[in-house]
């Protein structure tokens, strides 16, 4: 059964329903792609959902096996009914996956010399090539050395670094020696870091002495000692601690922190490189590759194929592309999209510790042009950010050839400038749907077979089976929105959550038993494609009619003077709920009445229906965002309801935000 049925006349694109057009690459940009069209996609996904053995054997060999497997392919069950939930992929095969992604590239695929990361530092005076050989050998090195801090295999080890080369050599050397790693978003403050730190149950805490975020020193010792305080009520593990050349800070620290200089864990003197065959550890299809937000946990084997073939074909990458993932490795993007998957098909990548708008706005355009980026890969809160200085700041955009977008849905009104502007109408917007319980993509477009609508995911990837339910758990045919879930599992999907069976079950399967629950809601239209409405928490009941946040802020942002809005609940005596929009205006534009009475006319009764006219609109010069760009909506609604106790805020950019739309609050007019 085809999962889309779509038409593939190439349309022009026009002003007006963005959303209703199609796009198609350029003629002759993807000559050579590894899905070539759409009756391509519909074969392979064909034999992924009914030869699911088959398909995912021919991926396997492409990878080094100690031990192949001894039982089918998968097993799974998905109904709470029939007994405890379990996936399992490839059962009894062993292998390495940092052998496969780093050792094979050098001694079997001859890589060795070829950039894996040009890293940029978060000055533009910052910056190194680091070829896979170089890789190897300072994963080597820092494999050895968290075995001299007694790191053993099976071990939880707890990375709090910030996006620096070493990050990468910690999480691969854990892998080599078959550690657990559980890498914390180097923002976090020390009671998240404690938190995440006994969750995992963690022998070890590798750290940093600090970090510069722009203009801004972040003393990440000082954090770190706080957190290992705290966890002193259960256990304090080891901590090794790497210090810049020159010392940032001078404050006391914890005293179980060991302390090194920078890149003391790849110094030779550490011990001399393993060879490829001694220093790996075998590991078993079932065993812990990692360990990521919420206590999500990760296996090698299925996760290594997953995030490999969904790279190759989401990007279409090829040998002479330069990837880049904005992204930070503290969450499941960079884990997927920065590490795994780009050097399992032996990616050269782009590594940065920097953000978007420094040292100047131009920034992420003045990286591509310096590497020649193909593939880029960012999020739609970044896309709205730079859409707010226009197209004076861009530099040489050609080497691009695609452009994808991760972590939320994006608006028809950004996508449209990012292909327009940033792809100069020549490179398709790959709108990828996951999740960090999904390992990979599972909704997304490939950028030579998908006909493109601007802000919807598409189509399933290969193995996928997405269906959409209403309420009480009936399947909805054809056109239709209601609750996003899979009704199989893919080699890349979550194992459970950490210690924690009860809460893995109730969270993704209890509800619809025999179904994974994304928790999102989703509509498909007349052709089959996906369109993500946002987290089923971010729906809003108006005088009972369900509103999707994400669909009105796509009205909100089309208007020509907004750059970015985000929408919560308010309470209401009469309609239940109601909306209160935060609007961040282009430079240049004012905010006033005539602009509200715009955006409650032209913006939603006109686009969605009278229900989905704003109760308030506030002025929003900024919106309340984590370092990675997500929008914090806990904090705008509390915001919106003037409620002063916003608890822990240490992932926020920029906190003073919050105190300027607590400030302006008193002016959003009804």
């Amino acid at each position: 059964m085809s999962p889309v049925s779509v038409s593939t006349n190439r349309v022009v694109p026009g002003p007006q329903e963005p959303e209703e057009k199609t796009y198609h690459p350029s003629d002759g940009l993807f000559t050579d792609a590894h899905v070539p069209d759409f009756d391509a996609y519909l074969a392979l996904y064909k034999k992924s959902t009914e030869e699911p053995e088959e398909f995912w054997a021919d991926v396997a060999q492409e990878f080094y096996w100690k031990k192949p497997p001894s039982g089918p392919m998968l097993q799974y069950n998905f109904d709470v009914n029939k007994g405890n939930i379990y996936i399992k992929f490839m059962e009894g095969a062993k292998t390495n996956i940092c052998y496969n992604i780093l050792d094979r590239n050098v001694h079997e695929r001859n890589l060795g010399e070829k950039v894996a990361y040009y890293w940029e530092g978060n000055s533009p005076d910052h910056h190194q090539n680091i070829t896979y050989n170089q890789l190897l050998r300072n994963v080597c090195r820092c494999a050895n050395a968290l075995k001299l801090l007694g790191v053993k295999k099976g071990d939880r080890v707890a990375i709090y670094l910030p996006m620096i080369p070493e990050l990468v050599y910690t999480m691969l050397a854990c892998a080599r020696i078959g550690a657990v790693h559980s890498i914390v978003f180097a923002g976090f403050s020390s009671e998240s870091l404690c938190e995440r730190i006994m969750d995992a149950q963690c022998n070890i805490l590798v750290t940093a002495d600090g970090v510069y975020r722009g203009d801004k020193l972040i003393n990440l010792k000082k954090i770190a000692s706080e957190a290992l305080e705290r966890c002193k009520e259960r256990y304090v593990p080891v901590c090794c601690s790497l210090l810049s050349e020159e010392p940032l800070f001078t404050s006391t620290s914890h005293p179980s922190i060991i302390h090194t200089h920078s890149g003391a864990l790849t110094q030779s003197e550490t011990h001399a490189v393993y060879t490829a065959h001694t220093v790996c550890t075998k590991q078993c299809a079932s065993i812990h590759s990692f360990i990521s937000v919420q206590g999500v946990l990760h296996t090698v084997t299925g996760y290594m194929l997953y995030t490999s073939l969904t790279f190759k074909y989401v990007f279409d990458y090829h040998h002479d592309d330069v990837y880049w993932c904005t992204a930070d490795i503290g969450w499941i993007t960079g884990h997927s999209y920065i590490t795994y998957g780009p050097l399992a098909n032996g990616a050269t990548s782009v590594l940065f510790e920097g953000v978007p708008v420094y040292p100047h706005v131009g920034r992420l355009w003045e990286i591509i042009e310096k590497y020649g980026v193909s593939k880029f890969y960012t999020a739609p809160t970044a896309i709205r950010l730079l859409m707010k200085y226009g197209r004076e700041p861009l530099y040489d955009l050609s080497s691009l050839c695609v452009l994808g977008t991760v972590g939320e849905p994006i608006n028809p009104e950004a996508w449209l400038w990012y292909y327009d502007v940033v792809g100069q109408q020549r490179c398709p917007v790959i709108d990828t749907f996951w999740q960090t319980e999904t390992g990979g993509h599972v909704l997304t477009p490939l950028p030579a077979a998908t006909p493109l609508k601007p802000g919807s995911a598409t189509c399933p990837f290969f193995g996928v089976q997405p269906a959409i339910l209403n309420e009480h758990g009936e399947e909805l045919e054809g056109e239709a929105e209601g609750y996003l879930v899979f009704r199989k599992p893919w080699p890349g999907i979550m194992r459970g959550v950490y210690g924690n069976q009860e809460r893995f079950e109730s969270t993704y399967f209890r509800k619809f038993p025999g179904f994974y629950v994304t928790g999102d809601g989703c509509r498909r239209d007349q052709d089959g494609y996906y369109w993500i409405t946002g987290r089923i928490d971010d729906m809003l009941n108006v005088s009972g009619h369900l509103l999707s946040t994400a669909e009105v802020e796509a009205a909100l942002t089309e208007h020509p003077s907004v750059a970015e809005a985000a929408v919560v609940s308010q309470p209401h005596a009469v309609k239940g709920e109601c909306l209160y929009c935060f609007v961040t205006l282009k430079d240049h534009k004012e905010f006033n009445r005539t602009l509200m009475e715009e955006l409650k006319r032209k913006g939603q009764r006109e686009k969605i229906g009278p229900i989905a006219t704003p109760d308030f609109i506030q002025n929003a010069p900024g919106l309340p965002k984590t370092r990675s760009g997500k929008i914090m909506r806990r904090v705008l609604r509390q915001i919106a309801r003037n409620e002063k106790d916003l608890g822990d805020l240490s992932t926020l950019a920029d906190p003073k935000v919050v105190e300027v739309l607590f400030s302006q609050r008193c002016e959003a007019a009804a």
